[in-house]
């Protein structure tokens, strides 16, 4: 594909290129549009971005766009590509450019503009009667244009200071072909029947409430699923060899400033004022860790020290950011910290990592794994750092794992192994991680005694594998689209009796695996059967249903009909036998 670059030579575009050109294109032809049916319009910013384009609109006074105007606009940027405009450019010195901006109207290209050094040379692009300040590239013509689509409205600040005029954001997609526009829509579809927001709600799994935006309120189904990951958790930190710990919530300011999140972390916590000293509700649960640690004298023997904590958290997240379970301001994190010594890194990373892609492969997750090394603002000595990036390399090696090396994209602290999973959408989520850690042992002077009788300072390593039970839970929620494996569901029986006459006998069925253990409800209402199927199958998602007749109630016996939606007849105790195996399996 030819664009047309800022310096008026025309070249073919690198083919990782081509979308970002396709869709900057793309807002270019909105804004024209936009121009066209409403003349007082003013722009702002209008770029493209990973995910499609945007361009940020100051509308006429009591002018208000909302989606049922996008059919118009849509059609006025399809008559613009129809009409085949090239796409021209030009380059102006900075006072000619505010000048030419000014004699157009544009007061935010003006603004714009004025932000720039004084010996800057503006560039511009035009398609017809339309131009705009751009660095580029550009389609050669309008035409080129062949897929688009605009996608929301929403407000956004300009230069995103809220001291700022709140103008009207339009945001769009566009692909180079129609089949890869309708491939992308079907997927937002699909995304939206998944969203675990819209499912969460369904199956009153959790609740959000605006006296406390960002902090989850678990419901009682969503309280079943959660425990029930809890317990696999807690299996695993069992089998694993971990002791688990639980830290205060509140810690006094002292902690987080030898910890050094006082410094570096305050305006994301909040503190309160406890005896008239400075205390912070913890964002993370590693300083806590390192005064059990220090608890008492340590001798190399002693290590490695695992300690794993369902820690509960507390950041301050910008209230546009949040986002279901996905951006919280409360959360259980799956933490643990190990304390090693130098020469038992990579074992313990290894063991590390079977743990955390064991639970990905429980789930079905597809990952791929990263290595990040020292930056440049690291702490700690060239010795600690090379022995600690070898003990990672040679654990991903030992497990014949592919890895992604990100040379000096560590933190500060340590050098760090991530792990990125892949959703049946096709989306990346960073979940995972193994982090070295220098830093804590040393500000809070921890030290073990070595076999050479000499005190020595551990190496500490922070593991996480859910990253957060509310986040692992949307995704989780997502990945099924609510359909949990029966070992998760919140509801994995649901027992329905066909009329009044096999109510009892529900409730004696009932009752029998609720004795077995099995998450079970009774549907006593007077609903027709069908009904009750319908809901228990589209809104309950059950992984089983019990259908109760009079020719079952006769009979002792219970009608199943599983997902697939195949009913079999069987003896309620063959059911039971058969589920709390699937259960104790935790199958699918």
């Amino acid at each position: 594909m030819k664009v047309l670059y800022n310096d008026g030579h025309v070249a073919e575009c690198p083919a990782d290129e081509e979308l970002h050109v396709i869709r900057h294109s793309a807002s270019h032809i909105l804004a024209q549009a936009i121009k066209r049916l409403y003349p007082e319009a003013d722009f702002g910013y209008g770029p493209a971005t990973e995910n499609g384009f945007y361009y940020d609109i100051d509308l006429p006074e009591g002018v208000k766009i909302s989606e049922e105007d996008f059919p118009a606009i849509e059609a006025e940027m399809r008559k613009i590509c129809k009409e085949n405009l090239k796409f021209e450019t030009y380059e102006l010195p900075r006072e000619e450019a505010i000048a030419h901006m000014q004699e157009r109207g544009e007061k935010y290209k003006v603004e714009h503009i004025g932000d720039l050094p004084e010996d800057a040379r503006i560039t511009f692009y035009k398609q017809g009667e339309y131009v705009d300040m751009c660095v580029g590239p550009h389609l050669m013509y309008t035409k080129a244009l062949k897929a688009f689509k605009l996608t929301g409205v929403s407000g956004a600040y300009w230069k995103n200071d809220a001291k700022n005029k709140m103008l009207t954001r339009i945001n769009g997609i566009a692909f180079a072909s129609k089949a890869d526009l309708d491939a992308h829509l079907a997927f937002i579809e699909e995304a939206k029947k998944r969203d675990h927001r819209k499912i969460g709600q369904e199956m009153e799994l959790f609740m959000m409430a605006d006296e406390g935006p960002g902090f989850p309120f678990w419901l009682p189904n969503g309280m079943r699923l959660k425990n029930a990951l809890m317990d696999y958790w807690h299996d695993m930190q069992n089998e694993y060899n971990y002791d688990e710990v639980q830290t205060p919530i509140i810690l006094s300011r002292k902690l987080w400033e030898t910890s050094g999140h006082w410094d570096h972390y305050k305006e994301n916590m909040y503190t309160t004022l406890i005896d008239e000293e400075d205390y912070a509700v913890k964002p993370m649960n590693c300083p806590g860790a390192c005064l059990i640690y220090k608890s008492k004298p340590r001798s190399y023997r002693d290590l490695p020290l695992k300690l794993a904590e369902a820690g509960l958290d507390h950041r301050h997240e910008l209230r546009g950011a949040l986002h279901g379970l996905f951006r919280v301001r409360s959360f259980t994190q799956d933490d643990a910290h190990l304390f090693v010594r130098p020469d038992q890194i990579t074992e313990l990373v290894t063991e590390t990592a079977h743990l955390i892609t064991t639970y990905y492969k429980q789930f079905g997750f597809p990952y791929h794994v990263e290595l990040s090394t020292r930056p440049d603002n690291s702490m700690g000595s060239d010795e600690d750092w090379a022995l600690a990036e070898e003990g990672l390399r040679k654990a991903l090696e030992t497990m014949g794992v592919d890895y992604i090396l990100n040379e000096g994209d560590g933190a500060f602290y340590g050098p760090k192994i991530d792990f990125h999973l892949e959703d049946c959408l096709g989306r990346t989520w960073q979940c995972g991680t193994i982090q070295l850690d220098f830093q804590l042992p040393q500000n809070f002077e921890l030290e073990y005694v070595g076999a050479d009788g000499e005190k020595h300072r551990p190496i500490m390593i922070h593991r996480a594998g859910f990253g957060s039970f509310e986040r692992f839970i949307g995704m989780l929620t997502e990945q099924y689209a609510g359909k949990f494996p029966t070992w998760l569901a919140p509801c994995q029986v649901k027992v329905l009796p066909v009329s009044e006459k096999t109510r009892d006998y529900a409730l004696e069925v009932g009752a029998a695996l609720r004795k077995a253990g099995i998450r079970v409800k009774v549907d006593e209402r007077d609903e027709k059967i069908g009904y009750k199927i319908r809901e228990a199958r589209g809104v309950d998602r059950v992984p089983y249903m019990l259908i109760l007749g009079e020719k079952e109630k006769e009979a002792g016996n219970i009608s199943v009909r599983d997902r697939s939606n195949e009913t079999n007849p069987s003896t309620l105790e063959d059911f039971i036998a058969s589920i709390t195996a699937e259960i104790a399996e935790r199958r699918g």
